[in-house]
């Protein structure tokens, strides 16, 4: 619409002038001159690919450029926040379009980060440095009850639904991930033509709506979800119990996102706001969710399943991995979503204050399944604000076998930033379902960007570990990452935190988790303390 009406303006006002010129005086011709050369920059504006928000906003897209051209500062004002209203700092919002675009990535004049504020982290490097390997490592994905494993990249793309992202987010991020060679979760919200056209690899993504394998009542629908896992694509399982930027509530698609197209696809009405459960149908215990897991495998024909959490209570956790036990079922992953996540639809309130930390949250993970002897049957994945080839080494330090992006892959595929995707009126067509506004993003080019930048961040990350004497992601240890904790001392991870050896909590617990391993139920979830310390539920 904002086209229309810019390129139809400047059309009317160059005829106006001409006119008057003709009429009135020779000094209408500057006039005349200046409309019609802002009409020719808005007939190239839209007819130009290379910048979605100039194809949305001809002439007047091109004040943020020269915004960004003149006072980096002022364009930081206006959009360096993040959709979900936690900022990246400047210098990681730029390290990712540059990677994008495959443009330099050096920065003069050294670090602009405070080395001696307290929370400050670094990487400790070795005085015998490596070269980091020729080709990427890859994360194996299967269990001993997986018949079809999948080799994981260090990087993937984290789960954004169609809904909440329009059909060519999807298509670039789909075309950039069968380029590059790693995964593709495709969210929530269903699998659609867009998750499936370019023959991407697919981490599917199940939630408490079972879009996809959903019966028209909203429960789930075994066969239905057995037919589209079986898909080629479909390469892992993902069964989501929580997400961090809003646990403890239901995914929400706003009712003007809810087109046709999509609620053909999650089998929902049209028009109407959408909104998943707050907790599960199939299950209601750890017992009960461990068994559903063993079952989803068994209908995708024995590919990689497991389940996504933002990491609630450790009682919780616990019980789950007594589940584990019990039943001698692991799943083949457990993707840990830290509450720093984005979304483009949730409580501000729940935002800011639910949830645990990517950092916490995926140290418990790991732990747990350390001192449960259940590690080295199942992967860990990370998701929450990873952007940088950084964010990568330190989550595999913390307990991470591989990590995945939402908000730096959207930012590849021309995300600015401007945090209206609940509004449906994304400026630059990534988190929209006008489909005059998405049009603006052309995947050829932007699927390149995405193929690029995940390239690049793997790439640097390998030529850190290799910095750090690591000859790969299996040799980082706790005593490599440190944290200052005053301004006269830092500490490591090995020294800050408390580290499971295997089987430590069948054996002897530690006294900081007793207290949470004797609540821990594989029968029921949410055991609390009383104020007498004994257990309630």
């Amino acid at each position: 619409m904002v086209r229309f009406l810019v390129v139809a303006g400047l059309s009317i006002l160059t005829a106006l002038s001409v006119l008057l010129a003709v009429l009135v005086g020779a000094g209408w011709w500057v006039a005349v001159g200046v409309f019609g050369v802002l009409l020719l920059v808005a007939f190239r504006d839209v007819a130009q690919r290379k910048h979605s928000i100039l194809r949305n906003y001809p002439v007047i897209g091109h004040m943020r450029f020269m915004l960004e051209y003149i006072r980096p500062e002022l364009q930081q004002y206006f959009i360096e926040r993040n959709y979900d209203g936690r900022p990246f700092d400047r210098d990681t919002r730029s390290l990712i379009y540059e990677r994008a675009k495959g443009t330099n990535q050096e920065q003069a004049f050294g670090t602009e980060r405070d080395v001696n504020e307290v929370g400050y982290e670094y990487l400790v490097h070795s005085t015998a440095p490596l070269e980091p390997p020729q080709e990427s490592p890859r994360v194996h994905i299967g269990g001993p009850e997986c018949r079809q494993p999948y080799d994981m990249s260090l990087l993937n793309v984290s789960a954004m639904s169609f809904g909440a992202l329009s059909a060519n987010a999807l298509l670039a991020l789909n075309k950039g991930a069968a380029m590059g060679g790693f995964a593709h979760d495709t969210g929530e919200g269903g699998l659609s033509e867009y998750h499936l056209r370019h023959g991407g690899d697919l981490v599917w993504e199940i939630g408490s709506g079972y879009f996809g394998a959903r019966t028209k009542e909203g429960h789930f629908d075994p066969q239905l979800f057995a037919d589209n896992a079986a898909h080629p694509s479909v390469k892992c399982v993902s069964l989501k119990l929580s997400q961090g930027a809003k646990p403890g509530i239901g995914g929400v698609l706003p009712a003007g996102k809810v087109t046709a197209e999509i609620a053909g696809t999650r089998n929902v009405p049209q028009g109407v706001k959408c909104v998943s459960p707050a907790s599960h149908q199939v299950f209601s215990t750890p017992r009960e969710l461990i068994t559903f897991v063993a079952g989803m495998r068994e209908l995708a024909q024995g590919k990689p399943v497991g389940f996504k959490l933002c990491v609630g209570s450790r009682s919780d956790l616990l019980a789950i991995c007594k589940a584990m036990l019990a039943e001698g079922i692991t799943p083949d992953f457990i993707i840990v979503d830290g509450s720093e996540g984005g979304t483009g639809a949730a409580p501000m309130e729940y935002e800011d204050h639910m949830g645990t930390p990517l950092t916490e949250g995926l140290m418990m993970v790991h732990n747990a399944l350390v001192g449960t002897g259940l590690r080295s049957k199942i992967r860990v994945g990370a998701s929450g604000k990873v952007a940088t080839g950084t964010d990568i080494v330190k989550r595999i330090i913390q307990g991470a076998d591989y990590t995945n992006a939402a908000r730096a892959m959207m930012m590849a595929t021309g995300c600015i930033q401007s945090q209206r995707c609940h509004t449906n009126k994304c400026p630059v067509g990534v988190a929209t379902q006008d489909p005059r506004r998405a049009k603006a993003l052309d995947v050829e080019l932007k699927s390149h960007r995405v193929q690029r930048f995940q390239e690049a961040t793997v790439s640097e990350a390998l030529r850190m570990i290799a910095s750090m004497g690591a000859k790969g992601p299996g040799e980082l240890t706790p005593e490599m990452l440190r944290r200052r904790i005053g301004h006269l001392d830092t500490k490591s991870y090995a020294e800050l935190y408390d580290w499971m050896e295997p089987g430590e909590l069948l054996s002897e617990v530690p006294e900081t988790w007793a207290k949470d391993w004797e609540t821990a139920s594989p029968d029921a979830f949410g055991a609390r303390y009383g104020t007498n310390g004994r257990t309630k539920t």
